[in-house]
């Protein structure tokens, strides 16, 4: 089922909100593919693309060999922007939708695990840090 959203009956206001969120996702999206290629091009199985658990979501999920990656893409107009955006609570929900992934993946139980953050900036150049924590 579509539904669509009257913009004429919305206020200004509500119109430019609602530009800027369908930007942002759109922006998100494509900062997500672009990750996700380079990924495959390191040899990486890509598993999940925007996992979602109960408690939140994993934005790529990826395996090479025995190491399971779980990876958090994150854009904004700079790398140092983007970075500050990940909460310690967003790692968390991160970490435990992880765990939520595992067990309904019994198959993968036993492989080692890696979180990344992947930022993106506003050119489209990016950066993995790999293993991150908090």
């Amino acid at each position: 089922m579509t539904i669509a959203v009257q913009t004429r009956d919305l206020s200004p206001l509500a119109r430019a909100r609602q530009a800027r969120g369908t930007r942002a996702m759109l922006s998100g999206a494509a900062a997500e593919a672009r990750v996700e290629r380079a990924y495959r091009d390191r040899g990486c199985d890509v598993l999940a693309t925007r996992w979602r658990g109960s408690g939140g979501e994993v934005d790529l999920i990826v395996r090479r060999g025995d190491l399971l990656v779980f990876v958090e893409v994150k854009s904004s107009a700079s790398y140092t922007r983007a970075i500050e955006s990940l909460s310690l609570a967003q790692l968390t929900r991160i970490q435990n939708t992880a765990l939520e992934f595992l067990d309904r993946s019994p198959d993968l139980a036993g492989l080692e695990m890696r979180f990344d953050l992947a930022v993106v900036e506003g050119s489209g150049r990016f950066r993995v840090l790999a293993n991150i924590t908090m």
